[in-house]
């Protein structure tokens, strides 16, 4: 049985990106009865930029009842929060120790904060902590501990799951075989969802939609996606439309064909920000619901996820122990 992982960092409410990234391929991916599924809240990666500790919690919460209203089955799969099982840590710091600095150096977050800061003609270190400095590392740790073998991502976290490749085939050559070397897993169609101004939805760019958000509020948003001043009977192409890409997320292959065909004979964007908004509220109408029950009872959502992180800690403690006795740590 293969293991499949997924993660999602609490920094923001759970938008469509995510959704489309990572929720939805796992969930796919777990109806596989050959697969075992593991989900946690990487509530520590969150701690390189959320410091308030109301926010912190609030958002973990948020992404366990997102996992839980979206279908996920905690008697099925291992769930859990990252915070709950230090085993994590303790590979983390193993890990690091096998980390080369030019190695975190090409890491994207880390090269992105410095181009932000070359650009604004600041030091290029200025404002980067070593938890995004060793993010990779941590979630090297995340993947590797649980002898994940696939990792859905999107096409911008690539990465990482290569540096835990790295990680773990350096640690295997030199002290035998250990970890299992992951695979990630892209569904192309959905790999980067569209914002509401165009470009990649990021809560950095600002441009995200909330899975969740309140029925009006989900009108009024998808009403700002940004289109071209084609008129409404001129012909679109749909493969080029933030509203086409979105609609595709929600709606049944017969109505995606049949929306296709519209975009391709002509359709006004009022008309086609109308017909996305009903899609993806019809299939959101019950998740949205179970969601709030959960976010008003998060007693519940703790019992959920103290179970899980036995289990996780189950999972996790063996291969530890491994690597330790292997590195002369433990007999």
């Amino acid at each position: 049985m293969k293991t499949v992982l997924t993660g999602i960092k609490p920094t923001g409410k759970v938008h469509l990106g995510n959704y489309s990234g990572a929720i939805k391929p796992a969930l796919n991916l777990a109806r596989d009865n050959k697969l075992e599924p593991i989900y946690f809240i990487a509530d520590y990666h969150a701690l390189t930029s959320v410091r308030d500790p109301e926010e912190m919690r609030e958002l973990s919460y948020g992404i366990a009842a997102t996992w839980l209203a979206l279908g996920l089955d905690p008697s099925k799969s291992i769930f859990y929060r990252q915070s709950d099982v230090p085993e994590i840590f303790e590979l983390s710091w193993i890990l690091s120790c096998f980390s080369s600095k030019g190695l975190m150096n090409r890491a994207h977050a880390y090269k992105a904060a410095v181009d932000r800061n070359n650009e604004a003609g600041r030091e290029p270190d200025e404002g980067v902590n070593i938890g995004l400095f060793t993010y990779p590392v941590l979630m090297a740790s995340d993947i590797l501990l649980f002898k994940s073998d696939l990792v859905p991502v999107g096409k911008d976290q690539i990465q990482h799951v290569e540096i835990a490749r790295h990680l773990a085939e350096g640690f295997n050559k030199q002290y035998g075989e250990t970890f299992s070397i992951p695979d990630y897993v892209v569904e192309e169609a959905t790999a980067i969802i569209p914002g509401l101004d165009g470009r990649k939805m990021s809560k950095s760019y600002q441009n995200t939609i909330p899975l969740f958000e309140e029925s009006t509020k989900l009108r009024k948003l998808l009403n700002r996606i940004k289109t071209d001043s084609s008129l409404p009977n001129e012909p679109k192409n749909p493969d080029d439309s933030v509203v086409f890409a979105l609609y595709q997320e929600f709606a049944s292959d017969k109505d995606i064909a049949r929306m296709r065909e519209r975009f391709e004979n002509g359709i006004g964007w009022g008309e086609a920000k109308s017909e996305l908004y009903h899609a993806m509220n019809l299939f959101l109408e019950e998740p949205r619901r179970k969601y709030n029950t959960y976010m008003s009872h998060t007693d519940e959502l703790e019992l959920v996820l103290e179970k899980g992180a036995e289990k996780a800690r189950d999972k996790a403690r063996p291969l530890l122990n491994e690597v330790k006795r292997k590195l002369g740590i433990r007999m």
